[in-house]
C-alpha cells in the first residue's frame, strides 16, 4: 500500500549580498480576524507587533478589542491604535523586503479594520438589553461576505468570544437554517483556551463550528498547547527541552525590542505572546495545512475531540502530544512540544523581520530561501509518494538562496 508523506519545509536565515533579490510571495492569503482583549497584559500588544510583521501574508478582516475574564468591563481599541502607529513608520521598510505582489497593508487601512466588543464580560453581551457591539456588526459583515466559492474566515480569539457569539446569534436569526449553516460552514476558530463564558456555549449551540483550542480547567494554562510558544519557565513545563534563551528579556531586548516598532513591543509580565500560536497556525511555510490541524504548524498540532463516525459532525480539535527530543538531549513527549519543538525557527524568523523594519536595504538584512523540492517551487507542503520499504528520493539541489550569487550553493 502506497504510504504519503509530507515533506517540511521551514524559513532558514541567510546572508545578504545582492540588492536586488526575488523574495517569496503569497497568492493565497488566508482570511483573518482578530478578536483581542488587549491591554489586560502585554501579552496581546506582543502578539499584534509580531502579527503585523507577517500581516501582508494575510487578509487581515478585522481587528476588535475584547473582554475577559480578565478584563470584564472594558476595551481598548485604542491600544492597537497605537501599534498600528508604530507600523506605519516602518511599513515602508518592510515593502522593500516583500514581493510587489505581496506587499503589506498600509496603516491606514489596518486602522480602518479596528473596532470596540461589547464592555461586558461574556454571555451578559447575549442580555436582550444587551447593545449589537461595532466589532460584532463587522464580524457579521464578513462572514455574510462568504461564500462558499471563498476561502474560509479565520476568527482568531487572543481573549473571550462574545463578540463572535453575539455575530452568530444574529446570523441565525436573520436567516435561514441552511443559509446560516452554509455560512457557519466556512468559519474557522483558533481561541487561546476559554477566556469567558461563551466559548462553551458556542460549541454546545453549534457543535459542527470548526474549533480549535486546548481544553482545560478554569485557569489552568499550564496545561494548554499555547504555553509550548514560551511558557516553560513560568509554568515550569519541558525544562531543558526548549531553548528558553529564545524567549528571555535580554533576547527580546536585542533582537525584537529594536527600532520604532520594537519600542511597542512591551516587556514580558509572564509569559511572552501566548496567543501568537493562533496565527502561526496560518503562516505559509510548508510545514502545516489548515485544514488539517493534525498535521501539525509553528501553531501547534490538534485533534478532533470525538469520533464523527457516527455523523454527529463535531469539528472541535484539541491537544494532542508530539514526543522531540530536547536541548538537553531528553525525550520530551507533551502537548507544548508541538509548538516549542518550532522554537529555533519562529523566533529566528520573527527576529529577521524586526530587522527589515530598520532599513530598506536588501543588502543589509536576511530574506527566506526559494525552495524548489522534486521540481515543486512555492510555500505548500509537498506530498512524496512511496512504498513502504523502498528508496524515496527527495531534491531540493534547485533551491536559491535568494541573498547571495546564483554560483554560491545553498547551505
Amino acid at each position: 500500500m502506497a504510504l504519503i508523506s509530507r515533506l517540511l519545509i521551514l524559513y532558514t536565515s541567510c546572508l545578504t549580498l545582492v540588492s536586488t533579490i526575488t523574495l517569496n510571495s503569497f497568492p493565497n492569503k488566508p482570511r483573518v480576524f482578530v478578536l483581542s482583549d488587549i491591554s489586560n497584559e502585554p501579552d496581546d500588544s506582543e502578539s499584534l507587533v509580531r502579527y503585523l510583521t507577517y500581516s501582508n501574508q494575510f487578509q487581515t478582516e478585522g481587528l476588535v478589542a475584547t473582554t475577559s475574564t480578565w478584563l470584564k468591563n472594558e476595551t481598548d481599541p485604542d491600544a492597537m491604535l497605537d501599534i498600528i502607529g508604530a507600523y506605519e513608520k516602518v511599513v515602508d521598510n518592510l515593502n522593500h523586503h516583500a514581493p510587489a505582489d505581496s506587499q503589506y497593508p498600509s496603516a491606514e487601512h489596518m486602522r480602518s479594520l479596528v473596532r470596540a466588543g461589547s464592555p461586558v464580560y461574556g454571555m451578559t453581551a447575549l442580555a436582550p438589553n444587551a447593545t449589537f457591539s461595532a466589532g460584532a456588526e463587522l464580524l457579521l459583515d464578513r462572514i455574510q461576505a462568504t461564500t462558499n466559492s471563498s476561502s474560509p474566515l479565520w476568527v482568531l480569539a487572543w481573549g473571550g468570544t462574545n463578540v463572535l457569539a453575539q455575530a452568530l446569534v444574529k446570523l441565525h436569526k436573520d436567516n435561514s437554517p441552511n443559509k446560516a449553516a452554509a455560512l457557519r460552514k466556512n468559519l474557522r476558530i483558533y481561541t487561546i483556551s476559554d477566556q469567558d463564558d461563551t466559548g462553551a456555549w458556542l460549541r454546545q449551540q453549534w457543535p459542527d463550528l470548526f474549533w480549535i483550542n486546548s481544553i482545560h480547567g478554569w485557569n489552568q494554562y499550564g496545561m494548554s498547547t499555547w504555553v509550548g510558544i514560551s511558557g516553560d519557565e513560568f509554568y515550569d513545563v519541558d525544562k531543558g527541552g526548549p531553548n528558553s534563551t529564545l524567549v528571555s528579556k535580554a533576547w527580546l531586548k536585542e533582537n525584537i525590542q529594536v527600532g520604532t516598532l520594537g519600542a511597542a513591543y512591551p516587556d514580558v509580565a509572564y509569559t511572552m505572546e501566548g496567543d501568537t500560536p493562533t496565527f502561526l497556525y496560518l503562516i505559509q511555510n510548508g510545514l502545516g495545512v489548515s485544514e488539517h490541524p493534525e498535521y501539525g504548524s509553528w501553531g501547534g498540532r490538534y485533534q478532533l475531540v470525538t469520533s464523527n463516525q457516527h455523523g454527529l459532525g463535531f469539528r472541535h480539535y484539541s491537544d494532542v502530544q508530539d514526543q522531540v527530543v530536547g536541548l538537553n538531549g531528553n525525550t520530551f513527549k507533551s502537548n507544548k512540544a508541538t509548538i516549542w519543538r518550532w522554537r529555533d525557527a519562529y523566533q529566528h524568523d520573527f527576529a529577521a523581520r524586526m530587522r527589515w523594519t530598520l532599513t530598506d536595504d536588501v543588502k543589509k538584512v536576511n530574506h527566506h530561501p526559494l525552495v524548489k523540492v522534486n521540481g515543486s517551487s512555492g510555500l505548500v507542503p509537498v506530498n512524496v509518494y512511496g512504498v513502504a520499504g523502498t528508496e524515496v528520493v527527495v531534491d531540493a539541489g534547485e533551491s536559491v538562496d535568494p541573498d547571495v550569487p546564483l554560483t554560491a550553493p545553498l547551505m
